[in-house]
């Protein structure tokens, strides 16, 4: 497991959040797209939930939590800081700037092996990071870098293979 990993036990409420943001990856996926999702949550209610469009709709910044941000719509403030960001992938830069600039408080992260985002960011403003570390986040991200790794490099903005560099 990677430092500073949180791994938290896995209740009924999380998992059918965690469940929502998986199936919002499955979509991204049978799109044709990249399998990351995520799902805002308020007070126990879906607000957003969305999935990784940039292939779909050759958007250059639609993420999965982005994705699901924008599905939640325009919310005040104090909903954002009570909200939960459910994600099936650990946050890019851009995601992790979204998350701090509306106050996300909690994120629960899928998966981090495949990809480590900016967890010690969020972390150093305050932000609670879990890592559940799901086998089926972990083997779906794993089988779409095997199987497509030009276009997960794009993804997260590197011309190549990190690992050949």
């Amino acid at each position: 497991m990677p430092p500073h990993t949180d791994v938290v036990n896995n209740d009924r409420v999380m998992d059918s959040f965690l469940a929502a943001a998986i199936e919002e990856a499955e979509c991204g996926l049978a799109e044709g797209g990249i399998p990351i999702g995520a799902a805002l949550v308020h007070r126990g209610v879906i607000l957003g939930r969305g999935h990784n469009r940039r292939v779909q709709q050759s958007s250059a910044v639609l993420h999965g939590e982005m994705d699901a941000l924008e599905r939640a719509g325009r919310q005040p403030a104090s909903v954002y800081r009570e909200s939960v960001m459910y994600t099936t992938l650990s946050p890019c830069a851009m995601c992790s700037g979204a998350i701090l600039l509306y106050g996300i408080r909690r994120v629960i992260v899928g998966e981090n092996r495949t990809f480590m985002g900016e967890e010690d960011l969020l972390r150093s403003r305050g932000v609670r990071v879990e890592v559940v570390q799901d086998e089926r986040c972990i083997r779906m991200m794993s089988d779409f870098i095997a199987a497509h790794p030009e276009l997960w490099n794009e993804d997260i903005g590197v011309d190549r293979n990190p690992r050949e560099a």
